[in-house]
């Protein structure tokens, strides 16, 4: 618990980061009349939830990550828990209960892994509290959010802006190394190799950052150049399939015997 204010401070100067608050401070600072619904979309891996988080820090909003399963009953209860309130027992009382609190608080409604949302009727539940409430409320979802939307003209007519959540670059890498690589200098031509390897993913660099403080660490480095470095670095890449030597060995026996036969 003691680092999650260090490294959310830390990375608060990550573009993504940086481009969910704009989001939300431009939904909540609406001009009348204009709708405050917005999507928050990418890749996976992109660091959206990392900053939803921050934002939600930042704004004191709800923040709730949908599961698979969820039904509209559930996604209730979390949110009504997540505004500190004690569950009522019925889908209506619940419905009432967050949309009252939220009006009251005005706190933002961030709602992450939101593609879960579409493949069930909960989105017009999301609808209405938005209605209901008036506060903001911020899809979070993968690329392909948007166009799941559309089916849902009620809620893709709401949406005040669509924000894709942007690839790694260098200058994350640098925002992130202090975290995953602490006291350890990385060279500017390691960095680059690192960005390329990792696919621009934000996880993938943090993955790869952290293989780096290894390196370093085992062999007394203070510095880390890409003459250095002699490891690979994890790209997402699926391992090749390892062929059973035992079952080979086997195979090539029972041929054998088969050609003597």
């Amino acid at each position: 618990m003691t680092d999650e204010p260090r490294l959310y401070n830390s990375v608060a100067p990550l573009r993504n980061v940086a481009a969910l608050l704009t989001l939300i401070d431009r939904v909540q600072t609406r001009a009348h009349g204009l709708p405050g619904m917005a999507t928050f979309y990418g890749p996976s891996g992109y660091g959206k939830t990392t900053a939803a988080v921050y934002a939600t820090n930042r704004f004191r909003a709800c923040h709730i990550q949908i599961q698979a399963l969820w039904r509209a009953k559930t996604l209730l209860q979390e949110i009504v828990i997540e505004l500190g309130l004690r569950p009522a027992r019925t889908a209506p009382e619940l419905f009432n209960q967050a949309a009252e609190e939220l009006a009251r608080s005005g706190r933002p409604l961030l709602l992450d892994e939101a593609d879960h949302l579409v493949s069930d009727k909960m989105i017009e539940v999301v609808r209405g509290l938005y209605e209901a409430s008036g506060v903001p409320v911020i899809l979070i979802g993968e690329e392909l959010l948007p166009q799941k939307l559309q089916r849902w003209e009620r809620v893709h007519g709401r949406m005040l802006d669509w924000v894709a959540a942007e690839p790694a670059s260098l200058a994350d890498v640098g925002h992130m190394a202090p975290i995953y690589a602490p006291g350890i200098e990385i060279a500017p031509d390691l960095r680059e190799i690192l960005l390329k390897s990792s696919r621009r993913s934000i996880r993938r660099v943090a993955i790869n950052l952290a293989l780096i403080n290894e390196h370093a660490k085992v062999r007394g480095l203070v510095r880390v150049t890409a003459a250095d470095w002699k490891g690979a670095f994890f790209t997402g890449e699926a391992p090749a399939a390892r062929r059973d030597e035992m079952a080979e060995e086997f195979r090539r026996k029972a041929d054998a015997k088969r050609r003597v036969a």
